[in-house]
């Protein structure tokens, strides 16, 4: 048979605790007062004899009498008897008034034990805006509620970021899919398609198909950073940067690539990670510097921290564009004096470079002037940095 749920509860067990030990202290002091009170006052029962009474030389009779000291053994011993009756109807009633009191302080103890339950009862998987917030002393169920409230904000945060995603992607791919479906019932099915239109439908549907494999690679790339899956080796910032630059840097025009970089600049992160990150710089670089221009790719170190700079001489970016070109599916509008129209991104690119940067502790950073060029910076901790100064704010390069 199960106990109720008043019994299984932890407000009974402290109920329990606190009543027992008052109890037991009670106990304690009312039994150290009755030992101290007999062995001072040496309590006995009276002992009583009869004794003959003469008036002058007759005989009058008998009567009993007692000592001095007997009668006050005797009294002291009839004050212990009280004593230790009232002692046990005050344990009795202590008791009964400890249960009451131990409930009322466990109560409050517990209360904003309560506020948490209670708020985390209501919280759901599509709503986490509510919050604990709990009033009071700082103590250990402040301290708490305050970790559950910073855990709730940034489940919130990856869920708006998650969900925000779904929707970026599913957009995304909505656009190709719709292109693929409209070329084959126009082009590609139709009987009377001609053969020139057959090869143009087949040359979108390439380029739209391409479209989708970048974006879903680019995806899964979001993904993996957002798993935190790296692997922490020594690495050396330099190599990266001239790796990515043989790998990444495949113009279309004539363009030149010129490194600037310093040796010996150590860190602990992920190489394959970071050297995504500096190609995804160099891949958008190359995209929009216009033909004849250079390309530079710097390596270099400002206190303890390390930076990569990827310079272009493309068409800049807008002052009120550039705190946004590290956000998902963000593409800036079209510049005049740019390289000219080029095919459509998955907009993921600069949002996985500052994914990447910020899960080895780093900072990104833009700096454009219209016009001129854009200089993208990578700031990553050295692997001797013991300070916690934040990377400096204007650009490193040039």
């Amino acid at each position: 048979m199960r106990r109720p749920q008043v019994f299984r509860s932890i407000r009974f067990r402290l109920t329990v605790i606190y009543s027992l030990l008052l109890f037991a202290l009670a106990g304690t002091a009312l039994a150290i007062t009755y030992i101290a009170v007999a062995q001072s006052t040496s309590p006995q029962p009276i002992t009583q004899r009869q004794a003959k009474v003469y008036d002058g030389r007759q005989y009058v009779g008998t009567m009993t009498v007692a000592d001095i000291s007997q009668i006050e053994a005797a009294v002291n011993y009839n004050t212990l008897q009280t004593l230790r009756t009232y002692s046990l109807i005050a344990l009795g009633g202590l008791f009964v008034a400890s249960l009451g009191i131990g409930w009322v302080l466990s109560g409050r103890a517990l209360r904003p034990v309560g506020a948490i339950t209670r708020t985390a009862r209501d919280i759901q998987a599509t709503d986490l805006s509510r919050r604990i917030r709990l009033q009071g002393p700082r103590d250990e169920l402040r301290d708490l509620a305050d970790t559950i409230d910073s855990m709730l904000d940034r489940l919130d945060h990856a869920f708006q970021a998650q969900r925000q995603l779904i929707d970026d992607a599913s957009h995304e791919l909505r656009s190709p899919l719709a292109i693929i479906r409209t070329n084959l019932d126009a082009s590609l099915i139709a009987p009377e398609a001609t053969p020139e239109e057959r090869i143009r439908a087949v040359a979108v549907v390439d380029r739209a198909t391409s479209r989708m494999s970048r974006l879903v690679e680019d995806l899964l790339a979001t993904a993996r950073r957002d798993a935190d899956a790296l692997t922490d080796t020594d690495v050396d910032l330099t190599t990266v940067a001239r790796e990515a630059g043989e790998e990444s840097f495949v113009p279309d025009r004539p363009l030149r690539l010129r490194y600037a970089t310093r040796p010996e600049l150590r860190l602990i992160g992920d190489a394959d990670a970071l050297r995504r990150a500096a190609g995804n710089l160099l891949s958008n670089a190359v995209r929009l510097a216009p033909a004849a221009s250079t390309v530079t790719v710097a390596t270099g170190r400002t206190g303890s921290w390390l930076w990569l700079a990827v310079v272009d001489e493309g068409p800049g970016i807008s002052p009120d564009d550039l705190p946004r070109v590290f956000d998902r599916f963000w593409r800036g509008s079209v510049v005049n004096g740019s390289a000219g129209p080029r095919e459509r991104r998955t907009g993921l690119g600069l949002a996985i470079v500052r994914q990447i940067v910020e899960s080895h502790g780093g900072h990104v950073a833009a700096h454009s002037t219209l016009g001129v060029g854009s200089t993208f910076v990578l700031w990553l901790p050295a692997a001797d940095r013991t300070d916690d100064e934040p990377p400096p704010a204007a650009a490193p390069w040039p």
